[in-house]
């Protein structure tokens, strides 16, 4: 892994006619005296400047870690964790994943430095796959990677509604005091409004943004040290080392005996948590020295995440010591595990639960954080999808402001997310289909440039600034195999019998979003999509 001292650029392996080769554009040879460097690196790309580049490499970290984290997505995952394996599937799978997760990480941001645009993967898979299939490649993963991230942002801001009823049934005596539960409208409804306040705040200049961004990134690591050291100081009872490392649970009431599938399923906190790092790339043509800097801020939010995570998901399991209880319906937190523990960890040492109510506090703000970085992704990677035409009323959804803000694209973002949430009053299983592409989709999306760079482009790719050398080849298939694997794993059952309320129901949103945008590209848009287009005046 290095980083090189001149910028480079793609070859001319591309469909023609989807970019400016090398010597074919650059500052002379469109009459441009002073232009900043990112901003000619983007018309060698063929894209014009039209966002506001005013990002750091922090601002720029900050989103994508943001949006990685560690207390939106342990927190909401923890009883899936504790139902399939327990401690030792969240503190051995945490490393397992992590690991995979950086090759998977370390491959993207490769690409990214070489082609730093708010396009991404989609853009990346039209350049590498370099033949007549490409327009159909970039078709493809722009549609895993958007559908997945409006998959992301609606599972994030629904996951806060679900935390903030908690918070409401506990602030009002608890399931066992005759507290208040929310039904499903009121859920919706706090829902929508978090949508709402989200698309607000991205409507404001990138500068706010930017201050946003970093002040979320500040709270998240804060507030995990914070929660990770008071909850088992707090606690008057602790779990035993050997039960945090050593402790396996199989009693999941999901008909799951093989300790080997138990461990696999209770891998997937960790995956759903460690999503989303693509928007450093989504981000780059509002960052500076993006080619540097956006891959920096994929492996920088990855790496610190991997550490805050594990620490988090240590400190909250040392404090475990009755898992059926902590997962049972009939406790005060009517079965949501972490709002459990912190609320019996105070009340068992002063006699009430104020003080846990006020971590779960700490763990909301994250999360909703978490949702408002999201649509700055969402919105970046629809507007640049719209910018070349593959999306309906494109024209509409790529337009900027006055503050150079893709204001359309944002409120698209938010008001389809709140679509997919609708589901939920409906059937949580058809909700639960529809944000498993969050895990998975989102996945196929960040694999599928990364097979092309290892095969099709083994040869002809170009690296930017930073690069990994001979071992980029070796790194992409491992990474490639990685996200296979895990596509298979997660569709695989995850309770029996199997009926139609136990059935993962994840290779039928997923196979359907396949359908969807094969059917569409082979009746409609292979006429007209040819991929990235320049939208530079000649």
């Amino acid at each position: 892994m290095e980083f090189a001292d001149e910028s480079r650029l793609h070859n001319g392996n591309q469909a023609a006619g989807l970019y400016y080769p090398l010597g074919e554009f650059d500052a002379e040879n469109v009459g441009i005296d002073r232009v900043s460097e990112d901003s000619t690196r983007l018309k060698q790309l063929g894209y014009k400047q039209e966002l506001g580049r005013g990002l750091s490499f922090l601002a720029n970290f900050s989103v994508t870690f943001s949006i990685l984290s560690v207390m939106t997505g342990i927190t909401t995952l923890y009883n899936q964790g504790l139902s399939f394996g327990g401690p030792i599937a969240m503190v051995y799978g945490w490393p397992i994943v992590s690991l995979m997760t950086m090759i998977v990480g370390l491959s993207m941001a490769e690409i990214c430095s070489a082609y730093p645009t708010s396009a991404g993967l989609y853009f990346w898979s039209a350049i590498l796959c370099g033949n007549g299939w490409s327009p159909f490649a970039s078709w493809l993963t722009g549609w895993f990677n958007i559908v997945g991230q409006w998959a992301v942002t609606t599972s994030v801001d629904f996951s806060l509604a679900q935390l903030i009823r908690v918070i409401i049934l506990l602030s009002t005596g608890g399931t066992s005091g005759g507290g208040y539960e929310a039904s499903k409208y009121v859920v919706i409804a706090i829902h929508a409004a978090i949508l709402l306040s989200h698309a607000v705040l991205n409507s404001l200049p990138i500068s706010w943004l930017s201050f946003f961004g970093q002040l979320a990134a500040a709270w998240n690591v804060l507030g995990v040290f914070i929660l990770m050291i008071v909850i088992p100081t707090v606690a008057t009872e602790r779990a035993s080392a050997k039960f945090v490392f050593t402790h396996f649970n199989t009693e999941n009431g999901a008909g799951v005996n093989s300790k080997l599938y138990i461990f696999i399923l209770g891998l997937l906190m960790s995956q759903y948590t460690l999503t989303g790092y693509d928007a450093s790339a989504h981000m780059s043509e509002e960052t500076k020295s993006a080619d540097k800097n956006g891959p920096k801020g994929i492996i920088s939010s990855i790496g610190i995440s991997i550490i805050v995570g594990w620490g988090y998901i240590l400190g909250i399991t040392f404090s475990v010591t009755n898992i059926p209880n902590l997962l049972s319906k009939d406790n005060d937190a009517g079965g949501y595990a972490i709002a459990e523990i912190f609320y019996q960890v105070f009340k068992s040492r002063y006699g009430s639960g104020a003080g846990g109510i006020v971590c779960l506090c700490i763990v909301a703000v994250a999360i909703f954080f978490c949702g408002m970085s999201s649509i700055t992704s969402n919105s970046r990677m629809a507007y640049a999808f719209s910018r070349d035409g593959a999306m309906p009323l494109s024209s509409l959804w790529h337009k900027v402001n006055k503050q150079d803000v893709p204001i359309n694209a944002v409120w698209l973002s938010a008001f389809i997310a709140f679509c997919m949430a609708l589901t939920s009053l409906g059937s949580l299983v058809a909700f639960q289909a529809m944000v498993s592409i969050a895990t998975i989709g989102l996945y196929i999306a960040y694999a599928l440039p990364i097979f092309f760079r290892v095969t099709l482009a083994r040869k002809s790719f170009t690296p930017g600034p930073f690069n990994l050398g001979s071992f980029g080849v070796l790194v992409g298939w491992i990474a490639v195999l990685w996200v296979a694997t895990i596509s298979v794993l997660f569709s695989l059952p995850v309770a029996y019998p199997v009926t139609d309320q136990t059935l993962n129901y994840t290779p039928v949103a997923v196979g359907g979003l396949v359908i969807l945008t094969v059917t569409a590209w082979v009746f409609s848009a292979r006429y007209w999509f040819k991929g990235p287009i320049t939208n530079i005046d000649d």
